[in-house]
């Protein structure tokens, strides 16, 4: 039943989610939508959480907590570009389920094993999902290509031109620039 919400959220949109249409896409009678989740939070709720197992069955088994976060991050980002329209969803709900829980409890033991406290690992996980969410809305929202070598006079902003021609406004290599700063960052508070 995900599958068949994820579907028609990815072609009609987010606000065409409904338990109406979702059963017209099923084949089932309305009120049966109601014998697999009690109500539309409850689906919202399972469609977040179906797009985080996505990016955690991404995730290496072993491997340095840098490694695992890198993963995890580029994985969560990859799915997010693949469903932008679920982007929203994982922006503003706090997917507090069972399934999502345990991801965060694999990776924050992860974290445990390399000497970050809980409440350290916690936070670590809280910015890279939200660089990988913020970069995802970005990218749904801009394309690829927003700022491209020609989008900037060079005369008026010559520094921004030039910082455009050498590559700096890619969504990929500032995603790339951004998590490689904090993964630094993360190991330079672990050694201080």
């Amino acid at each position: 039943m995900l599958e068949a919400a994820l579907g028609l959220v990815e072609r009609d949109g987010l606000g065409a989610l409904t338990m109406r249409k979702l059963a017209a896409e099923l084949g089932i009678e309305a009120m049966s939508v109601y014998h697999y989740v009690p109500n539309k939070d409850a689906l919202l709720d399972g469609l977040v959480e179906r797009v985080v197992e996505r990016a955690v069955e991404a995730r290496p088994a072993g491997g340095t907590w840098r490694e695992a976060l890198r993963e995890y991050a580029l994985a969560l980002r990859r799915t997010l570009l693949a469903h932008p329209e679920v982007v929203p969803l994982l922006a503003s709900r706090p997917a507090l389920t069972a399934r999502t829980m345990a991801t965060v409890e694999a990776i924050l033991d992860t974290l445990r094993e390399a000497g970050f406290s809980p409440a350290r690992g916690l936070r670590m996980i809280h910015a890279i999902t939200g660089l990988a969410i913020g970069e995802a809305a970005v990218y749904a929202g801009a394309g690829p290509d927003a700022l491209g070598p020609n989008a900037v006079d060079a005369e008026s902003f010559p520094l921004l031109a030039a910082a455009v021609r050498e590559g700096a406004a890619g969504l990929d290599g500032r995603f790339d620039f951004a998590l490689s700063a904090l993964l630094d960052g993360f190991a330079e508070a672990a050694a201080g």
